[in-house]
């Protein structure tokens, strides 16, 4: 057995609200969250062929649909199921009044939101004032947030960030009570015996695939392993995972994470399956001026470019093959034309008329933008002036919104930034409170 001696032992709460996004929309319209038979998808055009967004528990229990469900397999002529429009700026205002209710149980440098309904909570200096366990605390939380929102809450408690993420996953929200804690010592009884690997926090069915074909197909296989040749055959992953079978992880809440690098990004899923290249590449045009306008605001250029193509479901299944990316290395960018034809030149180099349905672009290994390298064969200073007007165009979106000034070209068909312009996370806003 492993010596957990020296490793940090604090409370820690991973909470989930429970279908957070279905739930929302049941309280809204006055349901029980766990009764109410609910889908959240989008009905606008051309949604018919997306994916289900959220469902209640109770849909999920009488249709098997999933967050994974296409729009086309829900029964939405059965009456007794409730189609919701994402309403992502309401989800947000809940999101946000949930968590000023966990700064009533601790300090609000020790919450860390992880996503948009689960949130890690360092209770070590405080639970003591709430009862005699750190259990007591999690149901008062439980009950408050449900007195107040509605939603009810799922709770892992753990030692260690990674076990209370795992005692939410693995036990809390299969318990009467949806709370379950775990310890170190509980590690060889309750997570070792796990042969789904893919249901693990941070495996997921590829990786759990190449542990597989490493013969290692339960969490004890994990923790038994021979941790160098598992670093050697998968690299610094094969370590953290190692070091996962065995519960370890000393991330400390109040210490917030900072990346080395940063990136600028944007993606998206397409409305329907593309297959037209000037259909395509204005969506590409359009992302990469959505990056290119971020980095000029970060006052950042970069040095790589990446685009990543998903291939649609039909494609998938017919060549075998998800989609591609590729990378490219230039001379530090932030210029629409530069981001727009280096994006483009790596569409067709890689693209042989495949019907796409994802689009991803990617601007890394930055520099700032404190100097201008002018071209000696450019004595018109085109280059500057451009820049100059892309400037100019980024100061009146800033003011007057992105679509007060936009492309002929983002009116053609295919063309996408107009509408997505007033989604928030890639989904309709909607008012926060109807």
């Amino acid at each position: 057995m492993y010596d957990y001696a020296d490793e940090p032992r604090r409370v820690i709460l991973m909470i989930d609200s429970k279908s957070f996004y279905a739930s929302v929309e049941s309280v809204q319209r006055g349901l029980n969250p766990l009764k109410s038979i609910l889908v959240m998808m989008s009905t606008a055009k051309n949604a018919g062929s997306g994916l289900v967004l959220a469902a209640s528990p109770r849909a999920k229990q009488l249709f098997g649909i999933s967050n994974v469900t296409r729009a086309t397999q829900v029964p939405i002529h059965d009456k007794r199921l409730i189609i919701a429009e994402p309403r992502m700026n309401l989800y947000i205002q809940e999101n946000l009044r949930i968590n000023r209710i966990f700064q009533r149980f601790t300090a609000e440098e020790d919450i860390q939101p992880y996503s948009i309904d689960e949130s890690l909570l360092d209770i070590t200096a405080s639970w003591h004032l709430f009862g005699q366990t750190p259990d007591e605390l999690a149901r008062q939380i439980q009950l408050a947030v449900k007195k107040e929102t509605g939603i009810y809450l799922t709770v892992g408690i753990g030692d260690n960030p990674l076990l209370a993420k795992l005692a939410l996953d693995l036990e809390a929200k299969h318990n009467h009570s949806l709370i379950a804690e775990w310890h170190y010592e509980d590690v060889p009884d309750k997570l070792w015996s796990v042969t789904d690997l893919a249901s693990v926090w941070s495996i997921g069915q590829r990786t759990a695939a190449k542990l597989n074909q490493l013969k290692i197909y339960s969490m004890a296989d994990l923790a038994h392993a021979n941790p160098y040749e598992l670093k050697q055959k998968m690299g610094i992953i094969g370590s953290q995972l190692f070091a996962f079978s065995w519960g370890i992880d000393r991330a400390i809440v109040h210490q917030k994470y900072m990346p080395k690098e940063r990136s600028y990004g944007n993606s998206q899923i397409l409305p329907r399956d593309y297959f037209l290249q000037a259909e395509i590449e204005v969506v590409i045009r359009e992302l990469a001026e959505q990056v290119a306008a971020r980095l000029r605001a970060h006052h950042k250029q970069a040095c790589v470019i990446s685009l990543g193509i998903g291939f649609s479901f039909s494609e998938n299944e017919s060549s075998r093959r998800s989609g591609f990316g590729r990378s490219l290395k230039v001379e530090p960018a932030n210029g629409n034309h530069e981001i727009i034809t280096m994006a483009l030149q790596l569409f067709r180099e890689q693209w042989q008329h495949q019907t796409i349905r994802r689009i991803s672009l990617t601007c890394s290994q930055l520099i700032d933008d404190d100097a201008q390298q002018l071209d000696l064969f450019d004595p018109e200073l085109r280059h500057l002036k451009q820049q100059q007007l892309d400037q100019t165009v980024d100061e009146i979106r800033q003011k007057f919104g992105f679509t007060s000034l936009v492309k002929l070209s983002s009116k053609l068909k295919g063309a996408t930034a107009i509408e997505r312009a007033g989604l928030v996370g890639g989904h309709a806003g909607g008012n926060a409170y109807d």
